[in-house]
């Protein structure tokens, strides 16, 4: 997956499921993804596990209103495998490859550009490079396009692409992490990135840039399936202060999830190297979400210079980081970061910073 084709912002379907939506069948999918097409968002990730995100994108993709208008070829789907429910996972290679057709049946595709093994932290390191093995073979046949792990815990992702490397002579092509580059954690930047390259990757999907719905005014949103977030009392809330802080200045006209999601857009930016790509999913439930999305990205990018465009360049257009507009919101950012305090770079998974960064480097990588 070549940097150039890697759009700034991915569509993630976790928004159209039932942990964090009451009722996603009531969603005017169908029109957020033409819209979200329309608007140069051409990438869209889900999972099976976020139940009934992939059939409900899948009846969207195949009504005759996007097919008429854009081709199989002209939008990237994304999913993943062996998460079935919160505590149930099943990375079998028989159950790998049930998934897979599963999730082409619903797509009504014949290829899906990329899957992950969703969660890998959650199964035994055997499990998840077995599973990538499977992937790797219909990769072969043509089915997959690019394989992927995703999880939290860089750590364990590093540990499994490194020997998935050694088992198969080959890394996986692409990471997808969550929470970790956030305006509350940038762990990725400090030492996971630099882990995911010692393992040869070269292409990480950043998600939940507001580290799924913590980040933003009024607590994190509740699905059917309950409060499962991670984040601590103490956590949610400071980002409960900070957003009021935020958007206490009415001149400025912010909110916590904008300035969040800048600052994660931004950082993303901030990461690509030659050869090293990074770029953020955020989820979508509502088309105002998307506009909003859309719009607050514009905001830290901009259009390289010499690119022709007509009209509103569409943000797939949008491919360099806007440093007069970083260093405008830096204040911003620097004042969310100190009325976190002591939860800034606090790992969803339970681990202290300082205890993860007072690890030396070739300590950690001893450790994959």
């Amino acid at each position: 997956m070549a940097a150039p084709s890697l759009p700034p912002l991915v569509m993630g379907g976790a928004g159209f499921s039932y942990q964090l939506h009451q009722d996603p069948e009531s969603l005017p999918i169908r029109d957020i993804v033409l819209r979200a097409f329309a608007l140069g968002v051409r990438t869209i990730d889900t999972s099976p596990y976020y139940e009934p995100s992939e059939q409900l994108l899948g009846a969207a993709l195949a009504h005759p209103d996007v097919t008429s208008k854009y081709a199989r070829d002209e939008f990237v789907l994304m999913t993943k495998v062996g998460r079935l429910t919160e505590h149930t996972f099943n990375y079998s290679p028989a159950w790998v490859r049930q998934s897979v057709a599963r999730s082409l049946k619903r797509f009504q595709t014949t290829y899906l550009d990329v899957v992950f093994c969703h969660d890998v932290e959650f199964v035994t390191r055997e499990e998840a490079i077995a599973a990538v093995g499977v992937l790797f073979e219909l990769q072969k046949a043509g089915v997959v396009r690019r394989v992927g792990i995703s999880g939290h815990d860089m750590r364990a992702l590093a540990r499994v692409a490194s020997l998935v490397r050694l088992r198969y002579g080959r890394p996986v092509d692409v990471i997808q992490t969550w929470a970790q580059l956030t305006l509350q954690n940038t762990l990725a930047e400090q030492w996971g990135f630099d882990l995911f390259r010692a393992a040869g990757v070269n292409t990480v999907f950043c998600s939940s840039p507001l580290a799924v719905g913590l980040l933003r005014n009024g607590g994190i949103p509740v699905g059917r399936t309950g409060d499962w977030h991670p984040a601590p009392p103490g956590l949610r809330a400071a980002v409960q202060q900070a957003a009021q802080w935020v958007e206490g200045d009415k001149a400025r006209g912010d909110t916590l999830a904008s300035v969040a999601l800048q600052y994660a857009v931004a950082k993303a930016m901030q990461n690509c190297r030659d050869g090293f790509t990074v770029t953020t999913i955020t989820g979508t439930s509502t088309m105002s979400e998307l506009e909003e999305n859309v719009a607050t990205a514009k905001k830290v990018l901009k259009v390289r210079e010499g690119v022709s465009v007509t009209g509103s360049p569409t943000l797939d257009k949008y491919t360099e980081l806007d440093k007069e507009a970083l260093a405008r919101d830096q204040p911003l950012f620097d004042g969310v970061r100190a009325i976190l305090g002591e939860w800034v770079d606090f790992d969803l998974s339970g681990t202290r910073p300082p205890e993860l960064n007072a690890v030396a480097k070739t300590d950690i990588h001893s450790s994959l």
